[in-house]
This record gives C-alpha cells, sequence and structure tokens, in this order.
C-alpha cells in the first residue's frame, strides 16, 4: 500500500510502533516465510475448514457443543478489525475501509481488544 512502513503513535511512550499481524506469529515462531507462500494458495474457505478440521483431529473429531456456527461473525470482525489495525495509518481510514464511524470503530477496538493483541507483540 505505502512504500514507508505504517505506525502508531504512541502518547505514552512517545515511540513509534509498528504493527503487523505476520510480524507478530513471526517474532513467536508460529510461522515462517515458507509457510506464507504455502498458505497464499489456499483460499479463505479452504483455510477455515482446514483450521477447523485440525481443531476436530485435535479433540477425536468431538466437535460437539461448541457453537462454531453462531461465533463465526464474531470470529470474523475480529480478523477483519486486527487487519485493518495493522494495515491503516488512522483510525479514520480503518473507519472508511470498514464502511463504518470512527466512533464505532473504536468501540469495536474495545470490545475486541483489538490494541491488547498488538502490545503483547512489543511486550515479548
Amino acid at each position: 500500500m505505502w512504500k514507508r512502513k505504517r505506525r502508531r503513535y504512541n502518547n505514552v511512550n512517545k515511540v513509534n510502533e509498528y504493527y503487523s499481524i505476520i510480524n507478530k506469529l513471526k517474532s513467536q515462531q508460529k510461522i515462517t516465510d515458507d509457510f506464507e507462500i504455502m498458505l497464499s494458495s489456499l483460499t479463505f474457505e479452504e483455510l477455515i475448514g482446514l483450521r477447523l478440521e485440525l481443531a476436530a483431529k485435535s479433540v477425536n473429531h468431538k466437535l460437539f457443543g461448541f457453537k462454531i456456527w453462531l461465533s463465526l461473525p464474531d470470529i470474523i470482525k475480529d480478523a477483519v478489525l486486527k487487519y485493518t489495525y495493522s494495515a491503516s495509518r488512522t483510525k479514520g481510514e480503518a473507519a472508511s475501509f470498514l464502511g463504518i464511524s470512527k466512533q464505532k470503530y473504536s468501540i469495536l477496538l474495545k470490545k475486541y481488544k483489538i490494541s491488547e493483541y498488538f502490545k503483547k507483540e512489543l511486550d515479548d
């Protein structure tokens, strides 16, 4: 999108912070460059199906009692909010991308604790 890295300004520490889901997962050694290449060849639907199959496999294919269908809207909103938080330069830009007001975007960031997700990266 931009040639320069996107930054968020932290008023408390007077530090520019860089947010990236990829960098966070790499620093936690959860993904590699090779994994990114393989992942990019999958569709979103294949990725979700694969993740569900792996989750089922880990519990011996007994996913009974989990309300997956009812949780989908929240799971998707959380993922999209994390992306917009990392890809946009301002809250206004992110809200515009999502087609919501800046106030609604701020409420959603608090509800889904998006900034806390990225703050953990900086603390590690």
